[in-house]
């Protein structure tokens, strides 16, 4: 068969992209060589509709196996009792459990997108907005901070049957414990979306959501350092205290529940490669080296929260707590479109982001986002950030002076030649 040489040679000029950038965007990670084989191998060729032991086709004995090992692993890993590991993404995975536990037009209660939220969490545009009845609650205008008391006083009011906790924009810990509490009180099931900070919060550098939340998802390619995917967890074992029914009237229990809404409610047959890429990436996190990676992780988005600061950018929250900042560039007379593409320029990869009480438009935006998994992975440390710090700025004050742009991409280029994408 004739090589599909036009492919192939944008996979390779894709390759080089990321080998000679700065990959700051707090969604993205680098898998290692052997998560990658996992997920180009002959798995792919195999249907397996079903859990293990439980397929509707034939020949899965040794995708079972596969399998079975992802879930044992991401159970060690984050000390869950059940967990099913085939949801295609984090939004399916929440797309699952709404199915699971909600009927159309039940009130949820979740954080919001213009503050930080997902757009899984009730947004108008997206299937949880439109299925269910959405409130939100955000942060504060001065402080950049969750207000718990607050969202204990909107759920009082507005009695969500689900309150969901979770960011892809916020900085800081969460309050899980006083949210069980609200939940408890309330009658509502309580989810934590942990997608961004699930390495560091499965290495207990954060407060743990399985102690309090009645369901965990997470996607599986951020701080996780795994394939593109998602993942449902439960911490604790429990009968069904909500009064869930299957279709014909049946109470059952919510973990049940929660498969049956993955497989058949949401997907089909489930991606046995990238389970199986799953499996590496939560067998590599198991390791001792991958905590003091995520302990790194997070002293580099310190460093470069601070660098950024010196620099007279504000932060969200004023700091960090996880892998990630958001930063308001109102104060720098430039948006968050036009930094995102001078950055571009000089291959420093970032993404626009609106910040709370935004004024732009979610095309144009007032702020960025700024992750430090991925410089992580590749090796990069606090030494590093400064100067990350530096280029930052400099292109942004520079964005009209291309050479000076050509300066600063030049030196990103020889500085990163030496930190290698696979270890």
């Amino acid at each position: 068969m004739q090589a599909d040489s036009t492919i192939f040679s944008l996979i390779a000029k894709e390759k080089e992209r990321q080998l000679k950038g700065v990959e700051l965007i707090a969604s993205e990670n680098f898998v290692s060589q052997q998560v990658m084989d996992a997920m180009g191998s002959v798995l792919t060729n195999k249907y397996a509709e079903g859990l293990p032991a439980k397929r509707y086709y034939g020949g899965c004995e040794v995708v079972d196996e596969v399998e079975n090992l992802a879930i044992d692993r991401l159970k060690e890993l984050f000390g869950a009792t059940w967990a099913n590991v085939q949801p295609h993404s984090g939004a399916q995975a929440n797309a699952a459990v709404m199915l699971a536990c909600l009927n159309p037009g039940d009130n949820i209660l979740g954080f919001d997108l213009s503050h930080g939220g997902h757009l899984t969490h009730g947004s108008t545009v997206n299937f949880s907005g439109k299925l269910y009845k959405p409130h939100f609650y955000g942060v504060e205008k001065e402080s950049g901070l969750i207000d718990f008391n607050k969202i204990v006083d909107t759920a009082r009011k507005v009695k969500p049957k689900m309150i969901i906790c979770g960011a892809s924009a916020y900085s800081r810990d969460w309050d899980y414990k006083t949210l069980r509490e609200t939940a408890d009180e309330i009658g509502a099931i309580l989810l934590a979306d942990i997608s961004h900070p699930a390495g560091l919060i499965a290495n207990k550098h954060l407060n743990d959501p399985l102690e309090y939340c009645h369901i965990i998802t997470s996607t599986t390619h951020k701080t996780l350092r795994g394939p593109r995917g998602g993942i449902i967890m439960m911490g604790k074992n429990f009968d069904n205290p909500f009064g869930l029914t299957t279709p014909k009237g049946t109470i059952k229990k919510m973990s049940a529940l929660l498969d049956s809404a993955v497989f058949p409610g949401t997907q089909g047959g489930p991606l046995e490669h990238v389970i199986a890429a799953k499996a590496v990436a939560f067998g590599e996190a198991l390791q001792p080296e991958y905590k003091a990676y995520t302990q790194q992780v997070i002293s580099n988005a310190q460093a470069l929260a601070k660098a950024m600061v010196a620099k007279g950018y504000e932060i969200i929250s004023k700091g960090t707590d996880n892998h990630l900042m958001l930063i308001d560039l109102r104060n720098k007379n430039v948006t968050g479109k036009e930094a995102e593409a001078v950055l571009g320029e000089v291959d420093i990869t970032v993404n626009k982001n609106m910040v709370p009480f935004d004024t732009q438009s979610p095309f144009v935006t007032s702020g960025l986002r700024l992750g430090t998994a991925a410089v992580t992975t590749r090796g990069l440390t606090e030494n590093h950030m400064d100067q990350i710090a530096n280029w930052i700025d400099g292109a942004i004050l520079a964005k009209d002076d291309n050479n000076e742009l050509n300066k600063i991409r030049t030196e990103v280029n020889e500085l990163m030649s030496s930190f290698p994408l696979f270890k």
